[in-house]
Protein backbone atom coordinates (compact mmCIF):
# COMPACT_ATOMS: atom_id res chain seq x y z
CA UNK A 1 0.00 0.00 0.00
CA UNK A 2 2.97 2.33 0.52
CA UNK A 3 4.17 1.92 -3.07
CA UNK A 4 2.90 5.32 -4.15
CA UNK A 5 4.83 6.98 -1.32
CA UNK A 6 8.01 5.10 -2.27
CA UNK A 7 7.64 6.24 -5.86
CA UNK A 8 7.13 9.83 -4.74
CA UNK A 9 10.21 9.65 -2.53
CA UNK A 10 12.31 8.36 -5.44
CA UNK A 11 11.24 11.41 -7.42
CA UNK A 12 12.10 13.75 -4.56
CA UNK A 13 15.55 12.21 -4.14
CA UNK A 14 16.52 12.86 -7.76
CA UNK A 15 14.98 16.35 -7.64
CA UNK A 16 17.18 17.07 -4.64
CA UNK A 17 20.25 15.98 -6.61
CA UNK A 18 19.12 18.09 -9.55
CA UNK A 19 18.73 21.13 -7.27
CA UNK A 20 22.28 20.65 -5.94
CA UNK A 21 23.69 20.55 -9.48
CA UNK A 22 21.72 23.63 -10.53
CA UNK A 23 22.87 25.51 -7.41
CA UNK A 24 26.48 24.58 -8.22
CA UNK A 25 26.02 25.88 -11.77
CA UNK A 26 24.70 29.20 -10.47
CA UNK A 27 27.56 29.45 -7.96
CA UNK A 28 30.07 29.01 -10.82
CA UNK A 29 28.51 31.31 -13.39
CA UNK A 30 31.56 33.58 -13.12
CA UNK A 31 34.20 30.83 -12.84
CA UNK A 32 36.62 30.82 -15.82
CA UNK A 33 36.33 27.71 -17.98
CA UNK A 34 33.45 26.21 -15.96
CA UNK A 35 30.97 24.06 -17.89
CA UNK A 36 27.40 23.70 -16.73
CA UNK A 37 26.35 20.26 -15.53
CA UNK A 38 22.98 18.60 -16.09
CA UNK A 39 21.33 15.65 -14.36
CA UNK A 40 20.55 12.50 -16.32
CA UNK A 41 17.52 10.50 -15.17
CA UNK A 42 16.13 7.17 -16.28
CA UNK A 43 13.51 4.63 -15.20
CA UNK A 44 14.24 1.84 -12.74
CA UNK A 45 11.61 -0.91 -12.84
CA UNK A 46 11.26 -3.10 -9.76
CA UNK A 47 9.10 -6.21 -9.62
CA UNK A 48 10.06 -7.99 -6.38
CA UNK A 49 6.99 -10.21 -6.19
CA UNK A 50 6.70 -11.07 -9.86
CA UNK A 51 3.24 -9.54 -10.12
CA UNK A 52 1.60 -7.91 -13.12
CA UNK A 53 2.06 -4.37 -11.79
CA UNK A 54 5.80 -3.60 -11.46
CA UNK A 55 6.96 -0.39 -9.82
CA UNK A 56 8.57 2.33 -11.92
CA UNK A 57 11.04 4.38 -9.85
CA UNK A 58 12.97 7.46 -10.93
CA UNK A 59 16.70 6.74 -11.06
CA UNK A 60 19.52 9.28 -10.86
CA UNK A 61 21.76 7.81 -13.55
CA UNK A 62 24.46 10.48 -13.52
CA UNK A 63 25.24 13.85 -15.05
CA UNK A 64 26.59 15.31 -18.27
CA UNK A 65 28.20 18.60 -19.18
CA UNK A 66 27.16 21.34 -21.54
CA UNK A 67 29.99 21.35 -24.09
CA UNK A 68 29.26 24.80 -25.55
CA UNK A 69 32.29 27.09 -25.14
CA UNK A 70 32.02 30.04 -22.80
CA UNK A 71 32.52 33.59 -24.02
CA UNK A 72 36.16 34.72 -24.30
CA UNK A 73 37.26 38.04 -22.82
CA UNK A 74 40.59 39.78 -23.33
CA UNK A 75 42.41 40.42 -20.05
CA UNK A 76 45.90 41.40 -21.20
CA UNK A 77 47.36 39.25 -18.39
CA UNK A 78 50.25 37.17 -19.75
CA UNK A 79 49.32 34.28 -17.43
CA UNK A 80 45.73 34.08 -18.65
CA UNK A 81 44.99 31.66 -21.49
CA UNK A 82 41.83 30.68 -23.35
CA UNK A 83 41.52 27.36 -25.19
CA UNK A 84 39.98 27.66 -28.64
CA UNK A 85 38.58 24.28 -29.59
CA UNK A 86 37.38 21.14 -27.81
CA UNK A 87 40.56 20.33 -25.87
CA UNK A 88 41.58 20.53 -22.22
CA UNK A 89 44.93 21.17 -20.57
CA UNK A 90 46.42 18.35 -18.52
CA UNK A 91 46.87 19.02 -14.80
CA UNK A 92 48.41 17.13 -11.90
CA UNK A 93 45.50 16.74 -9.49
CA UNK A 94 45.58 15.65 -5.84
CA UNK A 95 48.13 12.90 -5.30
CA UNK A 96 49.55 13.49 -8.76
CA UNK A 97 46.48 12.02 -10.48
CA UNK A 98 46.11 13.05 -14.13
CA UNK A 99 43.21 15.49 -14.48
CA UNK A 100 42.03 18.05 -17.00
CA UNK A 101 40.77 21.62 -17.01
CA UNK A 102 39.82 24.56 -19.21
CA UNK A 103 40.30 27.13 -16.43
CA UNK A 104 43.05 29.25 -17.95
CA UNK A 105 43.72 31.65 -15.08
CA UNK A 106 47.28 30.57 -14.27
CA UNK A 107 49.70 31.83 -11.64
CA UNK A 108 53.30 31.36 -10.54
CA UNK A 109 54.03 30.01 -7.06
CA UNK A 110 56.77 31.32 -4.80
CA UNK A 111 58.86 28.34 -5.97
CA UNK A 112 58.36 29.35 -9.61
CA UNK A 113 55.92 26.60 -10.63
CA UNK A 114 53.22 27.46 -13.16
CA UNK A 115 49.91 26.29 -11.64
CA UNK A 116 46.16 26.70 -11.99
CA UNK A 117 44.23 29.25 -9.94
CA UNK A 118 43.46 26.44 -7.47
CA UNK A 119 47.19 25.68 -7.09
CA UNK A 120 47.48 22.48 -9.17
CA UNK A 121 50.64 22.09 -11.25
CA UNK A 122 50.40 21.67 -15.01
CA UNK A 123 51.25 18.18 -16.27
CA UNK A 124 54.98 17.64 -16.59
CA UNK A 125 55.73 20.71 -14.52
CA UNK A 126 56.69 24.12 -15.91
CA UNK A 127 59.00 26.30 -13.83
CA UNK A 128 59.41 30.02 -14.42
CA UNK A 129 62.73 31.54 -13.28
CA UNK A 130 62.48 34.43 -10.84
CA UNK A 131 64.32 36.74 -13.23
CA UNK A 132 61.75 36.27 -16.02
CA UNK A 133 60.72 39.66 -17.35
CA UNK A 134 58.44 38.47 -20.12
CA UNK A 135 56.25 35.38 -20.36
CA UNK A 136 54.99 34.26 -23.74
CA UNK A 137 52.62 31.38 -24.47
CA UNK A 138 52.11 30.53 -28.15
CA UNK A 139 49.13 28.92 -29.82
CA UNK A 140 50.57 25.43 -29.23
CA UNK A 141 50.97 26.04 -25.51
CA UNK A 142 54.75 26.55 -25.57
CA UNK A 143 55.79 28.73 -22.61
CA UNK A 144 58.86 30.95 -23.00
CA UNK A 145 60.60 33.84 -21.29
CA UNK A 146 63.26 36.27 -22.55
CA UNK A 147 65.88 33.49 -22.43
CA UNK A 148 63.96 30.85 -24.37
CA UNK A 149 61.52 27.97 -23.99
CA UNK A 150 60.51 26.84 -20.50
CA UNK A 151 58.09 24.04 -21.29
CA UNK A 152 54.81 23.27 -23.00
CA UNK A 153 51.27 23.10 -21.70
CA UNK A 154 49.95 19.64 -22.53
CA UNK A 155 46.70 19.85 -24.49
CA UNK A 156 44.48 16.79 -25.02
CA UNK A 157 41.19 16.03 -26.73
CA UNK A 158 38.63 13.28 -26.12
CA UNK A 159 36.56 11.13 -28.45
CA UNK A 160 33.68 11.54 -26.02
CA UNK A 161 33.96 14.53 -23.69
CA UNK A 162 31.10 13.13 -21.59
CA UNK A 163 33.51 10.53 -20.20
CA UNK A 164 34.97 13.34 -18.10
CA UNK A 165 33.79 13.32 -14.50
CA UNK A 166 33.70 16.59 -12.51
CA UNK A 167 36.08 16.42 -9.56
CA UNK A 168 35.94 19.93 -8.12
CA UNK A 169 38.21 22.98 -8.37
CA UNK A 170 37.34 23.10 -12.09
CA UNK A 171 39.09 19.75 -12.66
CA UNK A 172 37.83 16.64 -14.44
CA UNK A 173 38.81 13.00 -14.20
CA UNK A 174 38.95 11.02 -17.43
CA UNK A 175 37.55 7.50 -17.77
CA UNK A 176 37.89 7.28 -21.55
CA UNK A 177 40.61 7.51 -24.20
CA UNK A 178 42.33 10.79 -25.00
CA UNK A 179 44.80 11.99 -27.62
CA UNK A 180 47.11 14.98 -28.19
CA UNK A 181 45.06 18.00 -29.23
CA UNK A 182 44.83 18.66 -32.97
CA UNK A 183 41.91 21.10 -33.10
CA UNK A 184 42.70 23.20 -30.02
CA UNK A 185 44.87 26.29 -29.81
CA UNK A 186 45.88 28.65 -27.01
CA UNK A 187 45.17 32.38 -26.88
CA UNK A 188 47.37 34.27 -24.41
CA UNK A 189 46.00 37.25 -22.51
CA UNK A 190 42.41 36.02 -22.64
CA UNK A 191 40.04 33.93 -20.52
CA UNK A 192 37.15 31.68 -21.42
CA UNK A 193 34.26 32.39 -19.11
CA UNK A 194 31.67 29.98 -17.74
CA UNK A 195 29.07 28.72 -20.20
CA UNK A 196 26.37 28.83 -17.52
CA UNK A 197 23.30 30.81 -18.63
CA UNK A 198 21.96 32.31 -15.39
CA UNK A 199 18.39 32.93 -16.60
CA UNK A 200 18.00 29.33 -17.75
CA UNK A 201 19.49 27.96 -14.52
CA UNK A 202 17.19 30.11 -12.37
CA UNK A 203 14.22 28.94 -14.42
CA UNK A 204 15.31 25.34 -13.90
CA UNK A 205 15.69 25.98 -10.18
CA UNK A 206 12.15 27.39 -9.87
CA UNK A 207 10.68 24.52 -11.90
CA UNK A 208 12.53 21.90 -9.83
CA UNK A 209 11.41 23.51 -6.57
CA UNK A 210 7.78 23.60 -7.68
CA UNK A 211 7.91 19.98 -8.78
CA UNK A 212 9.45 18.98 -5.44
CA UNK A 213 6.68 20.80 -3.55
CA UNK A 214 4.01 19.19 -5.75
CA UNK A 215 5.39 15.71 -5.04
CA UNK A 216 5.52 16.56 -1.32
CA UNK A 217 1.83 17.48 -1.35
CA UNK A 218 1.05 14.22 -3.14
CA UNK A 219 2.99 12.21 -0.53
CA UNK A 220 1.26 13.99 2.35
CA UNK A 221 -2.15 13.38 0.75
CA UNK A 222 -1.35 9.73 0.13
CA UNK A 223 -0.12 9.28 3.68
CA UNK A 224 -3.34 10.78 5.01
CA UNK A 225 -5.40 8.48 2.75
CA UNK A 226 -3.55 5.40 3.97
CA UNK A 227 -3.89 6.48 7.61
CA UNK A 228 -7.66 6.92 7.21
CA UNK A 229 -7.94 3.52 5.51
CA UNK A 230 -6.04 1.82 8.34
CA UNK A 231 -8.21 3.50 11.00
CA UNK A 232 -11.38 2.36 9.24
CA UNK A 233 -10.13 -1.20 8.75
CA UNK A 234 -9.12 -1.51 12.38
CA UNK A 235 -12.28 0.08 13.68
CA UNK A 236 -10.44 3.17 14.88
CA UNK A 237 -12.70 5.64 13.13
CA UNK A 238 -15.65 6.10 10.82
Amino acid sequence: MENSIYLGLSKQMVLRTDMQIIANNVANMNTPGYRAQNTLFDEYVSNPRGNDDPLSFVNDRGQYQNTDPGSVSVTGNSLDIALNGPGFMAVEGPGGEAMYSRAGSLKITSEGALVTAAGFALAGGINVPADSTEIKIDKNGVVSNQDGQLGQIELVEFDNVQTLEPFGNNLYRNFGPNRPAEETSVAQGALEGSNVRPVIEMTRMIDTMRTYQSVQRMIEGENERLSNAIRKLTGGGQ
